[in-house]
This record gives C-alpha cells, sequence and structure tokens, in this order.
C-alpha cells in the first residue's frame, strides 16, 4: 500500500471513533428497541418490551452518582406524574459509572431517596447499554405503542421537545 493509502485508512479509522461518525444510538430511531434483560427490577416486577406494546415508553440510561442525570429527574418524574396515567411507561436503566454504583442496595437506597416512582432496572453488565447503543450518561430513548424507537436525546436539556414527542406519540391510535 502507498503511504496516501495508509493515510486515508488512517482518517477513517479516526472518524469511526468519533461519535459523529462512528456507530451511534441515533441510527437506532425508527427500529424496534432492543429488550431490557437484566433481573433485578426495583419498583416494578420484570418486565419484557413485548408486555409494553400499546404503550408509550421512556427508557433512560442514568445513574445515580452523575449530575447530569440528577438534572433530568424533575422533568422525568414530572412526565411520570402526568402521563402515566395516559399510558406512558418509565423505566430507569441505572447503568453504573462508580464502584458505589454497582452496589444493589445502594441503588436500592437512592431510588426512593431521589423520590423516583417509576421502574428502574440494574444494568450492571452493560447488556442493555450497549444493546441500545448507548455513549453517555443520561439518555433518553422514547418508544411508540408498537415498541420503535421515534426520540432520542443525549444529554441534559430538549425536556419540551421530549415532552412533545411524549404527547405526539400517546394521541396516536395504535
Amino acid at each position: 500500500m502507498t503511504k496516501r493509502t495508509w493515510a486515508l485508512l488512517g482518517i477513517l479509522a479516526t472518524l469511526a471513533a468519533i461519535p459523529a461518525f462512528g456507530p451511534m444510538a441515533h441510527g437506532r430511531v425508527g427500529t424496534p428497541a432492543p429488550e431490557i434483560t437484566s433481573p433485578v427490577w426495583l419498583n416494578s416486577e420484570p418486565t419484557r418490551m413485548a408486555d409494553l406494546r400499546g404503550k408509550v415508553v421512556l427508557v433512560e440510561f442514568w445513574t445515580f452518582g452523575c449530575y447530569n442525570c440528577r438534572n433530568t429527574l424533575p422533568s422525568v418524574k414530572d412526565w411520570d406524574a402526568k402521563y402515566r396515567d395516559r399510558g406512558l411507561t418509565i423505566v430507569g436503566v441505572h447503568t453504573p459509572e462508580t464502584d458505589s454504583e454497582y452496589n444493589i442496595d445502594n441503588v436500592r437506597r437512592e431510588v426512593p431517596s431521589l423520590g423516583i416512582k417509576y421502574a428502574i432496572v440494574t444494568d450492571n453488565d452493560y447488556k442493555t447499554w450497549k444493546a441500545y447503543g448507548v455513549e453517555a450518561w443520561p439518555t433518553i430513548f422514547v418508544l411508540d405503542k408498537q415498541g420503535r424507537i421515534r426520540w432520542l436525546h443525549v444529554g441534559e436539556g430538549q425536556y419540551d421537545e421530549t415532552e412533545g414527542v411524549i404527547k405526539t406519540l400517546l394521541a396516536e391510535i395504535s
């Protein structure tokens, strides 16, 4: 291979490693949501995606020690209170970042202290994180009544847009 070919391969490899160019969760919009695989659920019995058909589902990847995740909590808890009776189900996927967040007893203590009433599933092995293609905390997916990913946001913000998607999907006929 020529030096030019090697240089181009190096550039392509570098671009593939950058989130804006490499594989990301964003490519999942419009596809069926992966199953949530952990057997450890808090505030709920274990639930399969098939059991949630007919409901709008918000899946948030978070961890209790993450500052940005804590900043999303007021909005997520508000959506749960406003829309649960209208067909919204929220599932918080707790994927740990620090050693203390792997301890299930710490998660069990933090969830009620944060006032979280919706389902929380632990993802200590990152299987669900990887299945969804998540790369950062917090990441929110909104699924339609057929279980397809229709909205995705990484990080804080876009609360009005997310709520607008929730309202639109709740109004859709199954």
